[in-house]
């Protein structure tokens, strides 16, 4: 009995699988805290105005406040990821491993964005923002806001393995502590927040899923967080590329600014020198690879909190 013929994949069928696979789109959270922008330059150069004003009496004439304004730049950066399939294996696709290896490609370029902010947050405790501190710090100031944290400490027995009740008495310090931040105008900034994402190293994923979730805390007593559903909506996301072992970050996500920037020249760009091309005929073999020009940065420090057990 003859093999089974495999029909030959095309150039067109390959790039149509990645392109399908990059319409799912980057990470969900990504979206959630990251505001996108188009980019069509190398730099970028962002003025980050200060706050409006109160709204006062009207006597004695309109009082137009100054706006305080503060610039910082993002440069591009080109990425690429590439995948050689010999030629003989288009006309024949053993098990659909080339299919497979394609969307394995895409999938790298959707997450692409996931990691760069990944690291971004990581750093957040040694890299400066556009106020000249660090995203994560304790001495935060602007105009009339005084002196701000968002870089605060919460109490664990063991800080690497907190309890149930130890991490929600800690996401409420948080909250709390985003609740208290005031902009330049010495007014408070977070007062209407209400849907935060907890960014979690994989230790604690089952803990803080349990404070978030369930409906008793240790002990039998009640929970913290979920007698609060109503008030706020608390989304947990696991993420294996924070290598903490005592912290966690939480995020406002219900502001239409957000606590970073996705800077993006081009969308992923896919390039195929496939069957036929002279690339193909040199080498016996195909080339498909997916381009992406952009970069992250820090945006507004105040929507954002790093709390560290101890």
């Amino acid at each position: 009995m003859l093999p089974q013929q495999h029909s030959q994949i095309t150039t067109r069928g390959v790039r149509g699988m990645i392109l399908a696979r990059l319409d799912t789109g980057p990470a969900a959270w990504v979206n959630d805290i990251a505001m996108r922008v188009t980019s069509d330059q190398a730099i970028e150069t962002y003025a980050w105005l200060g706050s409006a004003p109160q709204l006062r009496e009207f006597i004695g004439g309109r009082q137009p406040a100054e706006l305080a304004e503060l610039s910082f730049t993002i440069s591009n950066k080109d990425y690429e990821g590439s995948i050689r399939i010999q030629s003989k294996d288009m006309r024949r696709d053993k098990l659909g491993m080339i299919t497979i290896r394609v969307n394995q490609l895409a999938d790298r370029a959707n997450d692409h964005p996931a990691k760069l902010l990944s690291a971004l947050i990581i750093a957040g405790e040694s890299t400066v923002c556009y106020d000249g501190q660090y995203f994560f710090d304790t001495d935060h100031t602007e105009g009339n806001s005084g002196t701000q944290s968002n870089d605060i400490t919460a109490t664990a027995v063991a800080p690497t393995a907190p309890t149930v009740d130890e991490f929600s008495k800690a996401v409420m310090k948080a909250i709390a502590a985003l609740y208290a931040i005031k902009d330049d105008k010495g007014e408070p900034t977070n007062q209407s927040a209400s849907e935060f994402q907890l960014q979690v190293p994989i230790a604690y994923m089952a803990v803080a899923l349990e404070a978030v979730t369930a409906l008793l805390g240790d002990g039998g007593k009640n929970n913290t967080l979920p007698v609060l559903k109503g008030k706020f909506s608390l989304t947990v996301v696991p993420n294996p590329r924070l290598t903490w072992t005592t912290k966690f970050a939480i995020f406002r996500t219900d502001e239409a600014a957000k606590p970073f920037i996705l800077q993006e020249e081009d969308i992923p760009d896919v390039v195929d020198l496939g069957p036929g091309s002279e690339y193909e005929k040199l080498n016996k073999e195909c080339l498909f690879g997916i381009d992406w020009t952009g970069n992250v940065g820090y945006g507004y420090w105040q929507l954002g909190c790093l709390v560290t057990f101890q």
